[in-house]
Parts: C-alpha cells; structure tokens; sequence
C-alpha cells in the first residue's frame, strides 16, 4: 500500500538537512517565557525579538489584557459557532461597528483569522465569469482564495501598475468583473506598494481594487489606515482586508467596503460562514487595543523612527537589506547555507528573526526577516545590528 506520507518524502529530507546544518528546527522555536514585547526567553536565554510583527507593542497590553479577563469572565471562554449560526454576540457587532467607524466605511465583515479574510473575501468576490488580477509576490492567503474562488487568475509583475494595465486592456470587452489584489507592505520583503498608480489604473478600467492592509494596518498614512490612506486614494478601494495579529497584536481579520452588498458576501463566504467565530475576550481585547492604537498616533511615529534606525544600519553595515523603509526589513543571502547558518547564530547571540526560504521567498533567494516594534529601544536595535555585523563576517558574508 501506497503510504499517505510519500508525498512529503522532498519536505522530510529538505527539513531534516535544515536541521542538520544548524542544529535545531528554526521553524520550531518556542518562545519560552514572554518578558516584554521585545524581549523573549528561548532555549533559556533572554533574547530581542525583532520577528514577531508586534508592530505597535500592543500584545503585551494591559489594558488590552484587563478587557480580555472582563469579557472572558462576562461571555465565557468561545462561541462554539460561526457568525451565522450562534457564534454572532454583541462584541462581535460593536467591534464591526468600530472597524468600519475607523475606516469611514459602510460595513465590516471580522474574520477569524486575517488568513481567512483574504480567503473569504477574494473566493466570494471573484465567479467563474469573472478575472482576478493578482500580484506576483502575494501573500499565500491571497493564492489560496483565488483557487477557492471559481475565477480566471492572471498574475502581473510585482508593484508594475504598468503591467498590470497591460493586462488589464487586454481584457478589454471580455464578460465579467475584474478584481485587482494587491498588499500595502509586502510581508517578505518590506515593500510598498503604489497603491496610487494601481488606484489610477483600476478608475481607467472599471475593475475593483482589494488592498490587504495586513502590514501597514496602524503603520502608515495619518490615522494608521494603511498605504491607501497615505497615497491619498482610499475612496478608491473598495475593499481593504487585513488582520488585528500585527498591529493590534491579537488574531482575527477583516474587509471593510462602502459596497452595500456586504451582507451577501456573508452568506457567500465559506470561511466565514463554517468557521467557529472569535472569541469574546479576544474581540473585547482587539477594541480596547484599537482605541490604544487611535489615542497614541506618536506609536506610528516611534515605530517608522525605529524603521529607519534598523534599516540605516543593516546598510551601513554592508548587507543587502530592503530598498524600501518599513517595519519590514529583509537581509537578502545568496545561498541557502549562509542564510540557515547565520539565522542559527543570530539565535544563539540573542537575536530572534524570521528564516524565509525558497520558494515562498520573492526571488528565491533565502532572506533574513526582521520585524520592527514601536517599542524596541534604539540600544536593543543597535545591540541586534552589532550581532548582526559580527555574525555575517562569522559566515564569511561580510569580510
């Protein structure tokens, strides 16, 4: 008999050289003891942690936490249902109600997961008549919603609005709508999207625009909107998608729209409507860090201040870091064995980032991911861009 496992036999034998080459599992850490929301204890060490997208520092607030254990000891600890059955209570309404407010939109739709957003949303949008158009870099939970949905997917090159209306001319004339995905910061690499330009191209060609503002969600624009805010061009975009596990730093996820039909997409969203609803305390603690969020705008500030610090300093060093400046910083390597052994040594020193490699990396070459906290003190950047330097000339990346 055929075993079920052989088709993982490729995944076992590239996991276990991982494992080999370093010594220990890097997609199996286990932060031991949380500190702070920077600082961490694993393999019983105190260790800075520059990978959790704890954007804002918000995980780790109390305010946050005494909201969860009210709502906890009011509602109980689940729903046991999903939105359209019994898993809608009243939390879930005010916290829709707050989302959309934020936004000056319509209506929001909250999700379980911001993975189950992008899957929900996309997969209920886009019907076998219609065209979607995604950026080549997009996340996997915006793959996964397009294999969902029943739709023709055409992929453009990366943050190219140009290529894109190429494409898009292309379909000139063809039955059927035309939704254009794109992401406001790329999780993988740190870049921005221009969002303006994609907003210029859809108006010239009566598509729909859905930005996934998963990463710049309380990140950038005046009021933390996103990249959509800061281009200028918000009523432009009739769907924005992101999740509350960055910047809010609790799970779940959302679309807000001023589209009317939002409460059809409801009962058309297999991820929304067969998926258990978010429990009370986590709702309860995603509004009271939402309000955190909107009264301490100068968090953004710290935050892209410290963008800028980390970023500077990756390139004064030497390394090959993201063009763009974001929360996101990615410390591109050329071979898959410098990548693991540095991201084993950087762990050792006390330094946590992210191990992406091929081929969920952008150009499939292995990077370093780093994530930058409001809440990072500028000695623990220069004390994690001192590891940095002294580890890459260790792996013979720097000389």
């Amino acid at each position: 008999m055929s075993s079920i496992f052989a088709k993982f036999s490729g995944t076992a034998s590239a996991l276990g050289g991982l494992i080999e080459s370093g010594g220990r599992n890097p997609f199996g850490v286990v932060i031991e003891k949380v500190v702070s929301s920077t600082v961490g204890v694993i393999e019983n060490r105190e260790t800075l942690l520059f990978g959790t997208n704890n954007y804002l520092g918000l995980s780790q607030s109390q305010n946050a936490v005494k909201a969860a254990q009210d709502a906890a000891a009011k509602y109980g600890v689940g729903t046991t249902g999903s939105r359209i059955a019994n898993g809608t209570q009243s939390l879930h309404r005010q916290l829709e109600v707050q989302i959309a407010s934020h936004f000056n939109r319509r209506d929001a739709m909250v999700f379980s997961t911001g993975y189950q957003a992008n899957l929900g949303i996309i997969s209920a949008l886009a019907g076998k008549e219609d065209y979607l158009l995604l950026d080549a870099d997009s996340h996997a939970s915006i793959y996964d919603g397009s294999r969902l949905s029943t739709s023709q997917v055409i992929r453009f090159r990366h943050n190219d609005p140009d290529d894109l209306h190429k494409r898009l001319k292309r379909l000139e004339g063809t039955p059927g709508a035309k939704l254009v995905v794109v992401e406001g910061i790329y999780s993988m690499t740190g870049n921005i999207a221009p969002v303006a330009e994609f907003a210029a191209v859809k108006r010239e060609t009566d598509s729909y625009l859905l930005v996934d503002e998963a990463h710049s969600f309380g990140v950038i624009g005046e009021n933390g909107l996103g990249v959509a805010e800061a281009a200028g061009v918000e009523k432009d975009v009739d769907f924005i998608a992101g999740t509350f596990s960055k910047s809010l730093g609790t799970v779940g996820g959302y679309c807000v729209s001023d589209h009317p039909e939002m409460d059809l997409i409801r009962v058309n969203c297999r991820p929304y409507m067969f998926t258990a609803s978010l429990p009370p305390e986590v709702i309860a603690a995603t509004m009271t860090a939402l309000d955190e969020m909107k009264a301490h705008p100068e968090l953004r500030t710290q935050l892209m201040d410290n963008a800028k610090r980390l970023h500077g300093g990756l390139h004064r060093i030497g390394l090959n870091a993201s063009k763009q400046v974001s929360p996101v910083v990615a410390v591109t390597l050329e071979t898959l064995g410098q990548a693991i052994t540095m991201w084993n040594r950087l762990l050792e020193e006390g330094v946590y980032v992210n191990l992406s490699l091929p081929p969920a990396t952008p150009d499939n070459r292995p990077l370093l991911r780093c994530s930058v906290m409001a809440t990072h003190t500028p000695a623990q950047i220069d004390k994690a861009l001192e590891v940095f330097a002294s580890v890459a000339r260790e792996c013979s990346v720097l000389s």
